[in-house]
């Protein structure tokens, strides 16, 4: 297992103040609870050897879930479904298909991608996703059950901010903010006993409380992962009209 640590906002790719989320903070190891949970593994030019840099759902045999802004349209990728990556576990390759639409507006980013597996994954159940409009009306005490890797700490030392990962899969449970016409804010404020993301949990899932339904996926937050998961939904128009074309959808 490659442990890497990343020191400030700088050196991560196309990050700002409100940046694509990656890890998941105040968490617990997933371990097998979510095996349609994977991650896309980074080239093996980088000089650090493999590892995760973006996380994702399988949606059907064939068809990985994740975020537009986690690689170019047309990139030949690879993606492992491993609790915890190291180097030389099974991967499975495919195409990366972004909507074309991305990167949108404020209003709706069409922050959304696929990746076309080669050859369909055998002996792991896939996700499923919300019908249309159904996450309009959701109580205000809501949970969501994030999944990913990437930074499971976020220290602050005095040349700036560490982010820590180990490429496991992490879980936490967070409660509805808000909702508005693409997003949902999920709070990950951990003095209300809240997790989320970070860095690297970018196109990972967060499901519809304590079910195999992915509500949404997530896109950005907080630059220091403390205090919202700002997830694009599943159940729109928009998510609907590109998931169609890969997915059968309820």
């Amino acid at each position: 297992m490659i442990r890497r640590l990343v020191t400030g906002l700088a050196v991560l790719t196309g990050l700002s103040l409100a940046a694509p989320a990656a890890a998941v903070i105040n968490g617990t190891p997933d371990g097998e609870r979510h095996p349609n949970v994977g991650g896309l593994v980074a080239p093996e030019a980088y000089s650090d050897g493999t590892w995760l840099y973006c996380s994702g759902t399988l949606v059907s045999p064939t068809v990985f879930l994740t975020a537009a802004h986690c690689d170019d349209d047309g990139s030949r990728v690879r993606v492992s479904f491993s609790s915890a990556y190291e180097d030389g576990d099974k991967t499975y390759g495919g195409t990366f298909e972004a909507d074309p639409r991305y990167p949108g507006a404020q209003d709706d980013s069409f922050d959304i991608a696929v990746v076309v597996l080669d050859k369909p994954v055998k002996g792991i159940t896939p996700a499923t996703l919300p019908s249309a409009g159904s996450l309009s009306d959701l109580p205000a005490n809501q949970t969501f059950t994030s999944v990913g890797y990437g930074a499971y700490e976020v220290t602050n030392e005095p040349g700036g901010h560490r982010y820590l990962y180990d490429d496991v899969r992490m879980v936490a449970t967070g409660s509805l903010n808000a909702t508005n016409k693409t997003w949902l804010r999920i709070s990950m404020n951990a003095a209300t006993g809240d997790g989320g993301t970070c860095y690297g949990d970018s196109g990972g899932p967060n499901f519809l409380g304590d079910t195999g339904t992915v509500a949404s996926t997530t896109i950005t937050g907080d630059a220091v992962c403390r205090a919202t998961n700002v997830t694009y939904r599943l159940d729109t128009d928009s998510a609907r009209s590109f998931l169609s074309r890969y997915v059968e959808l309820p």
